[in-house]
């Protein structure tokens, strides 16, 4: 139902095809496998017990009276969380925290652009034969006319470019350091972390290439680099609903998440360990771990109750009585 809709919004975007550039066909077959892939993903994740639970409990958060009176802070939090803002990984190392945001925002931009225009949402035309004039249309209309010269138009008109520059540069450095380091270099997998990276790094050298081609070999080579370029697009784009960067797309889950935890929160009542009594979390939140944990068949939910250190204790005390039971 999605993808029909997608193609639905495709036709009618692009004034019944007639804004729709038929070079471009193979990146808009590409993004409607996409959408059927994510939401399938998105379906068959939010499934599972523990998504399904907390899926229902944020849900009902986000409208809850408690949830919209809360909702004002939480959005903005949880938006900057899910932009990687404040990601894990800045305080651990800065490097990688600015190549994270050196591929986030570089796919961004490339995706903002070329989505559009690959289903000739927009596009940008010539003024007149001559001179460096354009226009920047969206469904047929213009939006902005611009020098192509000018710093601001030369921006605007190799804005794809600045993007490949920016993902480059990020997905470089991850995977320089998944070959040098010691630490992702161990519990690597080639197919889910190596391929996104390799994807990532012949997308954004293929579409540079095709620019060097278009000025500086008067096109030489061109059609053999637009080819490469939309085949390894057109892979990323089918991979990534099934791939390691479908976490692009499951991160906005966090919101709801969020908001189930602040309003069980503002509820006042903690739970408390049951053997040192020191707080745990909201009694909503415990509950609804208990309940995953009794969905999964797991016949210790009650442990949910105990803090981690209680547990660590509980579980030693165990072995000592059960496993080891006369042994000093």
């Amino acid at each position: 139902m999605v993808s029909l809709l997608l193609t639905v919004l495709i036709v009618v975007g692009s004034r019944y095809l007639e804004g729709f550039d038929a070079a471009l066909l193979p990146y808009a077959v590409a993004t409607v496998f996409l959408a059927f892939g994510v939401v399938y993903r998105y379906t068959v994740w939010a499934q599972a017990p523990a998504a399904r639970r907390l899926f229902r409990q944020g849900v009902r958060a986000c409208f809850s009276r408690a949830g919209l009176r809360g909702s004002a802070a939480a959005l903005p939090r949880v938006a900057t969380a899910s932009l990687g803002l404040r990601s894990f990984s800045g305080p651990r190392s800065r490097a990688r925290w600015a190549a994270h945001q050196a591929v986030l925002w570089g796919s961004v931009l490339a995706a903002l652009v070329a989505v559009p225009l690959s289903w000739g949402w927009i596009s940008f035309t010539a003024v007149n034969s001559s001179g460096p004039g354009y226009e920047l249309r969206l469904w047929g209309r213009t939006v902005v006319g611009f020098d192509s010269a000018s710093p601001a138009g030369w921006a605007l008109f190799h804005v794809l470019d600045l993007a490949a520059v920016l993902v480059l540069a990020g997905a470089g450095y991850f995977l320089w350091r998944r070959i040098r380091d010691r630490a992702p270099v161990t519990g690597q997998r080639f197919g889910y972390d190596l391929v996104p990276l390799l994807a990532l790094i012949v997308i954004s050298v293929t579409g540079l290439l095709l620019t060097f081609s278009a000025l500086a070999l008067h096109g030489g080579g061109y059609e053999f680099l637009a080819v490469l370029h939309m085949t390894s697009v057109v892979f990323a784009l089918i991979h990534l609903p099934f791939g390691k960067f479908f976490h692009v797309v499951q991160r906005p889950a966090t919101a709801g998440v969020q908001a189930f935890t602040d309003t069980a929160r503002q509820g006042g009542d903690t739970a408390l360990c049951r053997r040192c009594a020191a707080p745990l979390a909201p009694v909503p939140a415990v509950a609804n771990l208990r309940g995953t944990m009794r969905d999964l068949r797991l016949r210790f939910d009650q442990t949910a109750e105990y803090c981690p250190r209680c547990k660590r204790v509980l579980r030693g005390s165990a072995y000592l009585s059960d496993v080891k039971k006369g042994f000093r």
